[in-house]
């Protein structure tokens, strides 16, 4: 009686789920290439509806730009094609990248109008000895309060905050108690909850957690999550991109409403090395960042080394 009532309960969530198709041959890539590039990278939109895609190899990388029917339009100027995690905010009604460098010898972050203007650049001599001497920066987003948020995911799992004019606050959360970080891949700032917290993707550990917005640990929002690398939110939705294949869409509450994309083959996910005549429509790789769009669709980059890109459509 147990399992039926178990069960009951679990088809009546993912009842609740919107429905979504794949869409296939989305998007055009760039005119005389088979494939977008080495990927390693974001994936974000802006309020145009325009997708932007961050690309670490190949003829186009940096950030490349699709519309929404998937046509390449250009290459954002003055990306650099190490911007492992990016974010696309709105600022005096205008959408800002803020951008975090991965390995660059000289920067940690820089923020990027839409036309390539470069409005804020961080150095890494920015950050206090004190603090570290190297990093591995994975993210950046901007809080509530306008100040600067990055994250070292690839090493100490801190967050770094800065003010808004770009001066190093202070450093939090990471690998000690009561955190426990391991590989701390990006974050996003919660607005579902008064006040907002920060959502992050503590890949190697399989779960997402919540901090509060001074890096104070509040809860474990999810377990179970494999390898969640990038999330983002629709409404009490949020999509969880997850480097052991597929797309997770979960409530407000923290449960799996729907897996889009998920893939059977343990050979063919935790690895950037499946190649385009192995690829499945709507099966998904190894995806390394994700967004839905102002209607809920979800798109995906994957960490491919040739690039690809996925999109499921909310069926009406």
């Amino acid at each position: 009686m147990k399992t039926i009532l178990l069960t009951t309960v679990a088809l009546a969530t993912f009842a609740t789920a919107h429905e979504y198709n794949f869409q296939k041959g989305w998007p055009t890539t760039p005119e005389g290439l088979q494939t977008i590039g080495d990927s390693h990278g974001e994936i974000d939109v802006d309020s145009e509806g325009n997708f932007y895609v961050s690309v670490v190899g190949g003829e186009k990388s940096g950030i490349q730009i699709y519309d929404a029917s998937g046509k390449y339009l250009r290459n954002l100027p003055n990306a650099r094609n190490n911007f492992h995690g990016f974010t696309m905010v709105k600022e005096d009604g205008k959408d800002v990248i803020y951008a975090a460098c991965l390995g660059d010898k000289t920067t940690a972050f820089l923020k990027l109008s839409i036309k390539g203007e470069v409005l804020l650049e961080i150095p890494l001599s920015a950050i206090p000895a004190e603090i570290g001497t190297s990093f591995a920066l994975t993210h950046a987003d901007r809080a509530p309060n306008g100040d600067i948020y990055v994250i070292d995911g690839y090493a100490s799992d801190r967050l770094l905050i800065f003010g808004a004019d770009g001066k190093f606050k202070r450093a939090t959360a990471g690998k000690g108690e009561p955190w426990k970080l391991n590989t701390a891949h990006k974050f996003a700032f919660d607005t579902r909850f008064e006040p907002a917290r920060i959502l992050v993707c503590d890949r190697t550990n399989d779960r997402l957690i919540h901090l509060d917005l001074e890096g104070n640990f509040l809860s474990v929002y999810a377990t179970g999550i494999l390898k969640p690398c990038t999330v983002d939110f629709h409404g009490d939705l949020v999509c969880v991109a997850q480097l052991a294949s597929g797309i997770s869409i979960l409530d407000k509450e923290g449960k799996v409403l729907k897996r889009l994309g998920a893939n059977d083959n343990p050979t063919e996910f935790n690895t950037n090395g499946v190649a385009p005549e192995k690829w499945r429509e709507g099966i998904t790789t190894s995806p390394h960042g994700a967004t839905f769009d102002k209607d809920g669709n979800v798109v995906t980059t994957e960490w491919n080394r040739w690039g690809r890109l996925l999109r499921w459509n909310v069926k009406l």
